[in-house]
Order: C-alpha cells, then sequence, then structure tokens
C-alpha cells in the first residue's frame, strides 16, 4: 500500500509548495484537492496554466497525485444546486483526467440544505436515495466519456452510510467506474474498540474487490475524531484485513494537523 495525506493538510494555493511539504513530511501521494491551486474546490472553470503547474509539481517532487476532491451535495433538496454541483464535477473530472489522476471522490450528500457533511431525517427517504442515483448516473457518465473513476465513501450522515449501501449503489449503477473509497472512522459515530473492530470487519469484507482507495482517520470512544492512531480504530487490524482481501492501492490520511503529518506517516508506513 501506498501512503498518502489529503493534500489539504498543509496550507498555501502553489502546487509547488504543497506538494513539497506532502512529500516533506514522508508520503509519496497524496488525495488534491484544487483549493490547493488557490480555486474553489468545485471550480466553475480550471485555467490550463493551473494544470501545468499542478503537473510540473508533482513530477518535480515525486508525489503521486491518486486522487481528486470532487465532493457535493448530490442529494440536496434544491435540484438546482445539484445541477450547479454536476456542472463543476464535470470539471473536476476533466482536470482529473488532464493530470492523468485515477480517481474522483464524491459525496453521496444529504437532504440537510446547508451541510453535505450533516444528518438529516430525510436522508432514509427513498426519493433522497432515487435522487443521488440520478446524479450518481449523470456523473458516471462523464466518468466513462473521460476514462476517470469514482470514489464513493460511506459516511455516516451521507445517503450512503455503510459498505453494504455502497454495494447496492454499484449494483444499481452497473459500471466499473463506481468504487468505494473505506475510512474505517466513517462507519461508525461512537463505538467502544471491540465493536468498531466488528464494524470495520465486516465493512472490509463487504466491500472486497470494490475498495479503490482506504482513509485513514481515527474516532474517540465518544464519537469525535481523532489523528490516525489515536482512537478506537484498530489499524493493524484494518491494514491486514485489507491486505486479506487482496487491497493495495493508496492508504490516505487526513483529520489531522501538518505538524502531526510526519509522525502519522511513520506510524502508517510501519504498518504497511
Amino acid at each position: 500500500m501506498q501512503v498518502g495525506i489529503f493534500a489539504k493538510t498543509f496550507p498555501g494555493a502553489d502546487p509547488l509548495s504543497v506538494l513539497s511539504a506532502v512529500r516533506d513530511s514522508g508520503y509519496a501521494g497524496t488525495q488534491f484537492n484544487l483549493a490547493c491551486c488557490g480555486l474553489p474546490s468545485m471550480p466553475d472553470a480550471v485555467p490550463e496554466p493551473l494544470v501545468t503547474a499542478t503537473r510540473s509539481a508533482a513530477q518535480s517532487t515525486g508525489v503521486v497525485l491518486a486522487a481528486l476532491s470532487g465532493t457535493y451535495n448530490m442529494a440536496h433538496p434544491d435540484p438546482s444546486v445539484r445541477q450547479k454541483g454536476l456542472r463543476q464535477l464535470a470539471v473536476v473530472i476533466e482536470t482529473a483526467a488532464a493530470l492523468s489522476i485515477p480517481l474522483v471522490t464524491l459525496c453521496t450528500g444529504t437532504r440537510h440544505p446547508s451541510d453535505q457533511w450533516a444528518h438529516h431525517p430525510e436522508n432514509t427517504d427513498p426519493t433522497a436515495w432515487a435522487d443521488m442515483a440520478t446524479e450518481m448516473s449523470k456523473a458516471l457518465a462523464l466518468a466513462e466519456e473521460h476514462g476517470v473513476d469514482l470514489g464513493i465513501e460511506p459516511e455516516q450522515a451521507n445517503i450512503v452510510r455503510s459498505a453494504a449501501d455502497a454495494r447496492r449503489l454499484i449494483s444499481e449503477m452497473k459500471s466499473k467506474r463506481l468504487r468505494i473509497v473505506l475510512d474505517p472512522a466513517n462507519l461508525f459515530e461512537s463505538a467502544a474498540p471491540p465493536q468498531a473492530r466488528a464494524i470495520v470487519e465486516r465493512a472490509v469484507e463487504t466491500a472486497a474487490g470494490h475498495i479503490v482507495m482506504a482513509h485513514a482517520k481515527d474516532r474517540h470512544a465518544d464519537g469525535r475524531f481523532a489523528t490516525a492512531g489515536t482512537g478506537v480504530v484498530d489499524f493493524p487490524d484494518f491494514i491486514a484485513r485489507l491486505r486479506s482481501v487482496g487491497f493495495d492501492g493508496p492508504l490516505v490520511t487526513h483529520g489531522l494537523s501538518a505538524t502531526e503529518a510526519p509522525h502519522v506517516a511513520a506510524f502508517l508506513k510501519e504498518l504497511v
């Protein structure tokens, strides 16, 4: 497995300075974000000079661009918001293809009108799934056109909450371009270590064969997110289980400070 980190962990709007920080903190790869070029994460356009600068920065630092963030609320209650997000996703997918980034990561969304990471009671309504699935079908058409995979991450506050939900969506979409990004800390709200281990074990087994990237974020027992290695997620067990189902892709950490990054890199590299 290749150990990586969210590029947004490091401040700056210059791709070379950000990717240099990624490399100097001990990471071989990154999940890139267009905010690291001084743009919105979901921009309306990406000027060609910024694409060239990002490509050059990756080449000069040797940092692999494993994924590009393309998150917007695919289940927003306002169709016009979804339409705008899809237009911006098209820009992100085109940029990923131009940079030879193989994966664009997505958010399956929520009915919450102002926070795409917040739960809403209507998330379980069949119309929420239907709206998200319609949006995903359009996104996959863009991905097929440009030869890029899309990664969905089960999130407790989103429409796709579990590995089983992700498998259901993959089955419905009937596209090999739709893959799973598995973050163990997003599979439960609060849990003691044995419970967390069991939940993560089931998720890895369910997602086996569809995992394109793993995330390394942690949680405290009371539900607060934590830096990898400081909470209830059993990372040696998680990584061993990923390996047992044949996963050998990027393991990307986030939810940490830039000053914590070198320590977490060392921690994860000991495990992979």
